[in-house]
């Protein structure tokens, strides 16, 4: 599961991307591999795994990732090819969501390609960009359902009609994701992989002495994205950039005081992009290994097992749970048996975030 990190070009987002490569937890480093130039695997700030670890003692701690990715400065005239174009709508067709970054600073200093700072005209350049895009992908699979439904296959009249009522959608200037669709439609579209239809949230870079409560420009921001049903997150990425330069914690504790910040507004950043994505945590705890483990929210019992081996989903007889409120509470898997907070679930179990697992199978 991959995030896009998107904008027009000098905006903040190789500077935010660079501060990820850095992010540290509270006393240990959030360690980054860098994939390939722009795509980095990133831990996800959990302070539950942290209590767990804390309580096993276990010879190791694996937390959950996510994958971001940088992906090149978008220009006007994309959707045909300027600049980077191509490539750029490659990379974002690839991800999963979209974490779009826009300008809410001044500087000098810092040439905008547009020649002033408006994020709300930054973010329809995009989005206009985006929509010419996916009208060219839409008019290819139209033309495709027309022809069957020539035919007479009913299912692609079907087809027709939602994909003529969301080209009209598009037209007025609508992202997919705002698209009101039935279950049959969604799968229809979900299989077209619009650019539009990306989960989204709006991340404003801001000046620094706005680093904790924003700006006029980010409340614009949020009042735009209030209305696509999106997040606004904001930070000051140049900032950020200096908070992961600081080698210990007791340096970066005392910087985010200054800022009268609880905590880098990267963490938060990581946070909300797993959200974006769907995503659950669940935790398997041992003296070999506290490790959490992702999966997509609605995941069963055996699903969630699959992740860690396929063999596990294969064989699956039962899922011993925990909560994990619990388990901080009696602090062990044994304390929690005795006090009857340790479930016996079967297949159809939809698995929690923050469960601690431990699976029985049989292959």
């Amino acid at each position: 599961m991959k995030v896009g990190i998107v904008g027009l070009p000098n905006v903040g987002k190789s500077t935010l991307f660079n501060c990820l490569s850095n992010a540290k937890a509270h006393a240990a480093n959030f360690p980054f591999c860098t994939i390939e130039p722009n795509v980095g695997t990133v831990n996800v700030p959990d302070p539950r795994i942290d209590a767990l670890a804390e309580i096993v003692t276990p010879e190791r701690v694996v937390p959950a990732t996510v994958e971001i990715v940088d992906i090149a400065g978008l220009v006007k005239g994309a959707s045909k090819g300027e600049g980077l174009g191509n490539q750029f709508l490659g990379n974002i067709r690839e991800c999963n969501a979209v974490l779009h970054v826009l300008r809410c600073f001044e500087n000098d200093n810092i040439v905008h390609v547009d020649g002033s700072v408006n994020p709300l005209r930054d973010k329809e350049t995009i989005d206009f960009e985006l929509q010419l895009k996916d009208l060219e992908t839409l008019e290819k699979r139209l033309d495709r359902a027309r022809k069957a439904a020539k035919g007479g296959a009913r299912e692609s009249v079907r087809e027709v009609d939602m994909a003529e009522r969301l080209k009209k959608h598009i037209e007025q200037g609508k992202s997919v994701r705002g698209f009101d669709r039935t279950e049959e439609e969604n799968a229809w579209i979900a299989d077209y992989q619009l650019l539009t239809d990306k989960p989204v949230m709006y991340v404003c870079n801001v000046e620094e002495t706005s680093a904790k409560t924003g700006n006029t420009w980010v409340e614009k921001v949020r009042a735009m994205a209030a209305e696509e049903g999106a997040g606004v997150l904001h930070l000051a990425a140049a900032t950020e950039a200096d908070i992961a330069e600081l080698e210990t914690y007791e340096e970066r504790r005392m910087f985010l005081d200054d800022l009268e910040l609880e905590e880098p507004g990267v963490n938060r950043l990581i946070r909300e992009a797993y959200n974006l994505l769907q995503l659950h945590t669940y935790f398997t705890a041992g003296v070999k290994e506290v490790r959490a483990w992702t999966i997509s929210r609605g995941s069963t019992a055996p699903q969630a097992a699959g992740v860690i081996h396929s063999d596990f989903e294969k064989g699956f007889i039962r899922a011993e749970v925990i909560s994990y409120d619990d388990y901080v509470k009696y602090r062990s898997e044994s304390a929690c048996r005795e006090a009857g907070r340790l479930r016996v679930e079967g297949r159809e179990y939809l698995v929690k975030d923050g469960d601690v697992l431990h699976f029985r199978f049989n292959v």
